[in-house]
């Protein structure tokens, strides 16, 4: 998978992706992210890529022309499967979007700055919208980082264990059992007896029990969407 990311700040992406999982899977060519910087796409000596707002009111606007400009090269040398858009009002990510997401070759995210973007590249470019809260931060590259993360770790062989990520939290609406590791009494606090049985089966079925008690007490709403 291909990941460009078209940014005015662009140092905000350096460090997401230069550790951990996704540093390796880079390394390992699993998958690959570019960060445009805006700026390179603007025809004034000043490298503006904003302006004032028609009709009054406080914040700059990300223009059309050098955003247009450059998501047309870019499209030049590939076509993505997804233009995304990270803005508060746009469809609340999650787990399944993610999955969604991670069978795609090639994706183009847009980091809204100031007061966003103008409305008319949202219109005419834009395929997908995203939120991942209810909030506001000062641009889109620390949400537009948080969807790489999730789309990436789901890649074949991102993970040491493929498996692992689909026993995640909300990979099937419910959240992720309790875990414990050694040693098996600590402080005599004592994992429970049936992880150290040694019967998959009856450590399934504890698992399965745990997430739905988990998700009934703390998240319930998830239970809405089935």
């Amino acid at each position: 998978m291909k990941i460009d990311i078209i940014s005015v700040v662009p140092g905000l992406l350096e460090s997401p992706f230069s550790h951990s999982i996704l540093k390796r899977a880079a390394e390992r060519g699993l998958f690959e992210v570019n960060v445009i910087n805006l700026r390179d796409f603007s025809v004034s000596k000043q490298k503006q890529v904003d302006d004032y707002q028609y009709g009054g009111g406080a914040g700059m606007v990300i223009m059309c022309d050098p955003l247009a400009r450059a998501i047309d090269h870019l499209q030049q040398d590939k076509k993505y499967d997804e233009i995304i858009f990270m803005t508060p009002d746009g469809t609340t990510f999650n787990q399944q979007t993610a999955n969604r997401l991670s069978l795609k070759e090639s994706l183009l995210i847009i980091c809204g700055h100031y007061k966003g973007i103008d409305q008319r590249i949202r219109e005419h470019y834009v395929t997908m919208e995203l939120s991942i809260g209810d909030y506001v931060l000062s641009g889109g590259e620390l949400a537009a980082a948080v969807v790489v993360d999730a789309v990436g770790r789901l890649l074949p062989g991102v993970l040491n264990d493929e498996t692992s990520a689909l026993f995640d939290s909300f990979q099937d609406n419910l959240l992720a059992p309790p875990v414990y590791t050694r040693p098996a009494d600590f402080r005599g606090w004592k994992v429970p007896e049936v992880l150290l049985q040694g019967d998959p089966k009856k450590v399934d079925e504890w698992r399965h029990d745990q997430s739905l008690q988990r998700t009934k007490e703390r998240r319930p709403d998830l239970f809405e969407r089935e």
